[in-house]
C-alpha cells in the first residue's frame, strides 16, 4: 500500500467535503469523508485549508470531527502555529484538495483514483491472494507434529 506518512493534505470545506451552502454547512460530498479517512490511516496528515473563521469555522470542525475526521492543524501549517503576518498565510502542504482548482472539483472518486491508483489495489490483492494460497498449501501439505508416542 502507498505510504502517505507525514504527507501533508490542505484540504479545502466548501465545495470539496460539503456542497457549497456557506455560511451553512452543505450536504456531503459522495465519498468525502470515507476518502479523507482512508487516507488518514495511510498516514496522511489531513489539514483544513477553509475561508472559514469563527464561528462557522468552529461548525465545520466540528461537522468533521462528528464524521470521524480530526485534523492535523485548522488553517495553520503546523498545531501549535501562531499567525503572525511576517509569515505567508499560504498552507506548506504537499497535496492540495479544492473546488477552485483549474477545472473545478472533479469529485472524491477521482481524487482517491489520482493518489491511489487501482493498479497498487491490484497488486496488493495479487499479494493477498498469493500469501493466502501459500498458508492453505502449508495446512493441507506442510509438515504435521508427530504425536507424542510416550502418552
Amino acid at each position: 500500500m502507498i505510504d502517505f506518512t507525514n504527507v501533508k493534505i490542505a484540504v479545502d470545506f466548501d465545495g470539496t467535503i460539503v456542497e457549497h451552502e456557506y455560511p451553512e454547512i452543505g450536504k456531503e460530498k459522495l465519498f468525502a469523508f470515507q476518502t479523507l479517512k482512508e487516507l488518514e490511516k495511510m498516514g496522511a496528515r489531513l489539514i483544513l485549508w477553509t475561508f472559514r473563521t469563527g464561528k462557522e469555522l468552529d461548525e465545520a470542525v466540528e461537522y468533521c470531527r462528528k464524521n470521524g475526521i480530526e485534523f492535523y492543524a485548522v488553517n495553520k501549517n503546523y498545531p501549535e502555529e501562531i499567525f503572525d503576518e511576517t509569515v505567508s498565510r499560504k498552507i506548506d502542504a504537499d497535496i492540495y484538495i479544492d473546488d477552485k482548482n483549474v477545472g473545478g472539483f472533479s469529485g472524491w472518486s477521482e481524487v482517491w483514483q489520482i493518489l491511489v491508483p487501482f493498479e497498487i489495489h491490484e497488486k496488493e490483492a495479487e499479494r493477498r491472494i498469493a500469501a493466502t494460497r501459500r498458508n492453505i498449501i502449508k495446512r493441507l501439505f506442510g509438515k504435521k507434529d508427530k504425536p507424542d508416542e510416550d502418552k
